[in-house]
């Protein structure tokens, strides 16, 4: 197994240990307060445990070997699973919460017992908190030199960003729930647990929807990163018997597997035998510098074509 894939289940199991213990507990702690923001919060556990377990049915199934019918493998699957986990927070996480939330601004009820609330709420922070440090160190192993944002947006591997945005918005959502049930409490408002409740929908939804955006855009053929593509024409460029790079199109047929195709003008003087040891130099040179490149399909321009 790649050390890549070994970070990745790592990542996903310590959220699904942390969060299905965790939604166990706000389920208790809700239905003995009748707090809606914790309700909120159990759903949105729940929700994050579910998500984990696609993560790593996917991560199995994008492991599946190529076939006659996929010939390229099934590493694309794993940014479908994470799509759907985008729509699990969307639909079910986001939704349940306003719901619920709607519903006790409506017709508020006291919490009941809300030291209890509080004190799971604050050990749940704890728990988010680890299996963030997790998915946050993993994430800053594979982009040591990036900001959290250009992170995620450079990461190829939901298994890995998905979790991070999960327990950013599991950690601002228990920040919001104690902030809610703080002030039932102290204001003796019971529709503030609700007003929490609400907030916590919309924080679900925006990670969704930040989440739906990167999968969708490498479920439908992202390229390799400019960094990957810079570097791959810089080599092209320097090889003395190459005119031109006059093409150069990527595709990311999984987390840790590109596909190159390239167009080449090489020497007008190299024969056809050289042009083979040029080609196959230039892959195995570009395979070298950068593993994650699986597939190279090199095309010499061929005499009178327009060069670059």
């Amino acid at each position: 197994m790649q050390v890549a894939d070994q970070g990745s289940k790592a990542v996903i199991y310590a959220a699904l240990a942390g969060n299905l213990a965790i939604a166990m507990t706000k389920f208790a702690a809700a239905w003995w307060t009748g707090s809606s923001a914790l309700l909120s919060e159990a759903v949105h556990s729940t929700v994050d445990t579910s998500n984990q377990g696609l993560m790593l049915l996917g991560l199995r199934r994008s492991a599946r070997p190529p076939d006659p019918t996929h010939p390229f493998g099934y590493g694309m699957e794993i940014y479908f699973w994470g799509f759907v986990v985008a729509l699990m927070i969307f639909a079910v996480g986001g939704a349940v919460s306003i719901y619920e939330g709607l519903h006790k601004i409506t017709v508020p009820e006291p919490i009941e017992d809300a030291w209890v609330s509080l004190v799971v709420l604050a050990a749940c922070v704890v728990f988010e908190a680890l299996s963030f440090r997790v998915a946050w160190r993993e994430m800053r192993r594979r982009y040591p030199s990036l900001t959290p944002l250009a992170a995620v947006r450079a990461s190829k591997d939901p298994s890995v960003f998905a979790i991070l945005l999960e327990d950013a918005a599991a950690l601002v959502g228990l920040g919001i729930a104690l902030l809610g049930i703080s002030l039932s409490i102290v204001l003796d408002a019971p529709a503030f647990d609700g007003v929490a409740s609400v907030c916590i929908g919309g924080v679900l939804i925006l990670t969704a929807t930040i989440l739906s955006r990167e999968t969708l855009s490498l479920l439908t053929g992202e390229s390799a990163s400019r960094e990957v593509l810079a570097s791959a024409r810089s080599l092209l460029q320097a090889d003395t018997r190459v005119n031109a790079v006059t093409e150069l199109l990527s595709l990311h047929l999984g987390p840790r597997s590109i596909l190159l195709a390239i167009s080449i003008d090489f020497r007008d003087d190299l024969t056809s035998s050289a042009i083979e040891i040029a080609a196959r130099d230039l892959e195995r040179g570009l395979k070298r510098a950068h593993p994650a490149i699986s597939r190279i399909y090199l095309r010499p321009v061929e005499p009178g074509e327009s060069r670059g």
